[in-house]
């Protein structure tokens, strides 16, 4: 097995990114930066990266089998047009519930785009880390990014035993997805919101976009939505 290597492939300074989805097509990753209303496309091959502006926070993004994109803005479900940068409603929800949004969506594998309101906070102290996005390899077990905790974890989902912990040079890991050419390698996103002035000096790469190869497993790819 090849060894581990850890890199920030782009340095988008999110203030939460969110949702990385690998787009085999163009060889592209997708995700969000929550707070900043942007859906974003990183090509791994010309290394440039397209921004596209919402008009509400946008807490997820997903493919779709009849082209383009999907994501979760506000409380609405849109269907992105990539090429246009247009957007088209195709579901609200609670429209009388005010500073309500989603808070993550994802596809599941029949295709059905599901995503979850805000309903709680908890407040965490600080050394504690709470789970956040994650994704499955081929072996079914689970990558866990956890938040404040600066690492992805892998997980038995029948034990719940721990098999494996990566560590990254920021706190404030956000979730996690597998891409690349045979989906061998990870993308993990990050945040800076949190972080005062001493810790970003400490963590220059916070709310950038990390690749980890070399982790001997390779995930699968994911699902786009059908509708």
């Amino acid at each position: 097995m090849s060894s581990m290597k850890i890199e920030c492939v782009l340095r988008e300074n999110c203030r939460c990114g969110e949702s990385p989805v690998w787009e085999e097509a163009s060889n592209s990753l997708l995700f969000v930066d929550i707070p900043a209303k942007k859906v974003c496309r990183w090509d791994s091959l010309s290394k440039q990266v397209q921004r596209v502006t919402m008009d509400a926070p946008v807490s997820s993004v997903a493919l779709r089998q009849s082209g383009g994109y999907v994501a979760t803005v506000g409380t609405k479900f849109c269907a992105l047009n990539w090429e246009d940068q247009s957007a088209v409603v195709l579901a609200t929800v609670d429209k009388e519930k005010k500073n309500n949004r989603f808070n993550d969506g994802k596809v599941d594998p029949a295709g059905r785009y599901f995503a979850a309101n805000r309903r709680s906070v908890y407040k965490l102290e600080k050394e504690e880390q709470i789970p956040d996005g994650m994704c499955i390899d081929v072996e079914g077990k689970l990558w866990v990014a956890c938040y404040n905790g600066g690492r992805v974890i892998r997980l038995d989902p029948e034990t719940g035993k721990r098999l494996q912990t990566v560590k990254l040079p920021v706190d404030k890991t956000t979730s996690c997805c597998f891409g690349g050419k045979d989906y061998s390698e990870m993308y993990v996103t990050c945040a800076r919101d949190g972080l005062d002035s001493k810790g970003l000096l400490q963590q220059p790469e916070a709310g950038g976009i990390f690749k980890i190869t070399g982790l001997g497993v390779k995930g699968i790819p994911p699902y786009p939505y059908t509708g």
